[in-house]
């Protein structure tokens, strides 16, 4: 076993933007005279493959492995992105640090950077996320709004795959259409190639981004005119000075509670509370805190669609709550000042009242409808099975 306050083994997810968030957590610790060891522990959310982020974040399929080894001893802490934790944990467990938020917001990729309303008209959109989802719809109704899974790369990767391929495949019978008037013109014949690039296929593959390479070699299932991702993980994966990016207000389309935040678990401890002196952010906490509460009251865990946002602003905590009805039609939204002195039971007042202006009543029918695709599911896999 590590000794505790000096070398700490912490469990990751092995995904490439989890090990980059691990990363930044590990530095930061290292900093202040921390040893620390990053253990990549497969998770079940990443052994399931053909499943919706709502259902597996449900599950905390992507929390519970990790912080399993932290129950049974075997490591010192786990690092969680916060928007994948669900609002309830076991009770020997803590949230022992939440480091300085990146941005909460999502953004808007495209592969020429596009606005949202310069979209084409049925434009196909690519999220696995319910509350984008319903933002996108409830924004614009004419948006055809597809699913999309795996790390920020395959994302990226699937959308820029159609542009590029077809570049490609432009260039490559451009080259040979000057290769062939080469060979006339040597042979006395008048015609000289007229071509719109300036540059050999090779060249310009050359100079493609390692995600743009990938792209060209991605069978192509879906072609999305743009997809959604949260703008922390873009960031912290090394993809936006590579990708053509719009922020989407975060007013009008209320990031999750816990966006962009980092968390890091461990038993209710010395260690815990060593952790907490020297990453812990105060003002990080605070407006997590009061995300995660409201989503906590509101029970609508990962299967309705809402979105919750605080920003500290002087003695308050300013907070933007938008709950849809999944296909996006319906909305009960509202903002609220907290105050920062008693930011817990504030916001489970406001929660509460926003649940008598009906965002139970939009989160009771999620559910309902979530309960029924997957009966639906079940008796088609029982069929299957037969």
């Amino acid at each position: 076993m590590s000794k505790h306050g000096t070398e700490i083994r912490l469990a990751t997810r092995g995904s490439d933007l989890a090990l980059r968030q691990a990363a930044e957590v590990k530095a930061a610790l290292e900093d202040r005279r921390f040893d620390v060891e990053l253990v990549e522990v497969e998770t079940t959310g990443d052994e399931i493959r053909d499943e919706l982020i709502h259902r597996l974040g449900k599950t905390g399929a992507f929390v519970r492995s990790l912080d399993e080894k932290v129950l049974s001893g075997e490591l010192d802490g786990a690092i969680h992105s916060m928007k994948d934790m669900p609002t309830d944990s076991p009770e020997k467990l803590v949230v022992a640090a939440i480091p300085e938020r990146a941005s909460a917001n999502d953004v808007l990729i495209t592969p020429d950077g596009k606005e949202l309303d310069e979209l084409p008209e049925g434009a196909t959109v690519g999220t696995s996320s319910l509350r984008r989802k319903a933002q996108l719809l409830n924004y614009r109704d004419d948006l055809n709004v597809e699913p999309l899974r795996g790390n920020v790369d395959t994302r990226a990767e699937k959308l820029l795959a159609p542009a590029l391929q077809r570049e490609h495949e432009e260039r490559t019978q451009a080259e040979k259409e000057k290769q062939s008037d080469k060979a006339m013109a040597q042979k006395g014949h008048k015609k000289e190639y007229e071509g719109k690039f300036d540059r050999t296929v090779e060249e310009w593959f050359n100079d493609l981004a390692e995600v743009e390479r990938r792209a060209l070699e991605r069978e192509v299932e879906t072609e999305y005119d743009a997809i959604v991702l949260a703008q922390a993980g873009l960031e912290r994966s090394g993809l936006a000075h590579h990708l053509d990016y719009v922020e989407l207000p975060s007013s009008q389309f209320v990031p999750a509670p816990g966006q962009g935040a980092l968390a890091l678990t461990a038993l209710d401890s010395e260690l815990a509370g060593d952790v907490n002196t020297v990453l812990d952010h105060p003002r990080t906490r605070v407006e997590t805190t009061v995300e995660r509460t409201i989503l906590a009251e509101l029970g609508g865990g990962c299967v309705a669609p809402i979105g919750v946002h605080g920003l500290i602003q002087g003695e308050n905590v300013h907070v933007d709550v938008q709950v849809f009805s999944q296909d996006g039609t319906e909305v009960i939204e509202a903002s609220r000042d907290v105050p920062v002195e008693n930011h817990v039971s504030a916001a489970k007042e406001f929660a509460a009242d926003l649940a008598e202006q009906g965002a139970d009543d939009l989160i009771e029918a999620a559910k309902a409808d979530d309960e029924d695709r997957e009966s639906k599911r079940g008796e088609s896999v029982h069929q299957e099975d037969e």
